[in-house]
């Protein structure tokens, strides 16, 4: 079966980090292979993880439009006589950047001025099905939760709410949390993960505001030098030294998690 965890938050909350940090954690403590989606266009999730993206979901969507626009293709077959529907699934097995037990399938830029309807549905298929093929997956998704039920038609088994240690950063996880009950997938058990914490211990008025929301706190990541040196340089952050506080922390929380 597979296991498929997702993140969100606010931008410029860390998702991104964490998703390769619990990547990193699941290659080397769990058995079987793992799907990386990177369903935000501008987390570039495949700098952190180390690995080349060459296509886009998006693109392809858009790049079929055009084709089906052009060529009159909208009542009849794609290229070879492929339906649209295996067309799709073609080229989007071309997109995936395959790895050492991660592969990465990047989602791309978001719908055009078009209606994307029926190409939407045709990937969700085509999306659920490949991961399926995996133990693993982890989406690092974009700010807004609506566009997690766009990706997947698959129930997601863990949700991890990332913020920075802010006010407004909760309100957004809140806000979050309170619209999973109106997605069109399910959501196991959902957490709340707060990053770039400064100090160690979470200060009182904080550890307030995280009990006003009502979310359970799986953790906390300490604002770690080694990050910001990696990023800067351009190093993949699934190298960080073991001795890094935040793949410290996040090994710590992933210990926890229900899979």
């Amino acid at each position: 079966m597979t296991i498929t965890i997702a993140l969100a938050g606010k931008g410029g909350t860390g998702k991104t980090t964490a998703s390769a940090l619990l990547i990193r954690y699941l290659v080397g403590q769990r058995t079987g292979s793992i799907l990386a989606i990177d369903a935000d266009p501008s987390s570039n999730l495949n700098l952190v993880l180390g690995m080349d993206v060459e296509e886009t979901v998006g693109g392809i969507r858009e790049d079929m439009a055009q084709l089906v626009q052009s060529s009159g293709a909208l009542a009849g077959s794609m290229p070879g006589g492929m339906s649209k529907q295996d067309y799709l699934d073609y080229q989007i097995q071309m997109a995936l950047v395959e790895g050492d037990r991660v592969d990465l399938l990047a989602m791309g830029r978001p719908e055009g001025p078009g209606c994307y309807c029926a190409a939407n549905q045709m990937l969700r298929v085509i999306v659920d099905r490949l991961s399926g093929n995996y133990e693993y997956v982890v989406i690092d998704n974009e700010a807004g939760m609506e566009h997690l039920s766009r990706r997947t038609t698959r129930d997601v088994n863990v949700l991890l709410l990332v913020t920075d240690p802010t006010r407004r950063g909760l309100v957004a996880a809140q806000h979050m949390a309170a619209m999973v009950p109106e997605l069109d997938i399910g959501v196991g058990q959902l957490y709340l993960v707060i990053n770039r914490l400064r100090g160690g211990a979470i200060p009182a008025p904080l550890a307030q505001a995280v009990e006003r929301t009502g979310l359970t706190l799986l953790g906390t990541v300490p604002d770690d030098p080694a990050l910001a040196e990696f990023e800067f340089t351009g190093r993949p952050l699934v190298e960080l030294p073991e001795g890094s506080s935040a793949w410290k922390a996040i090994q710590e929380m992933a210990q926890r998690l229900p899979i």
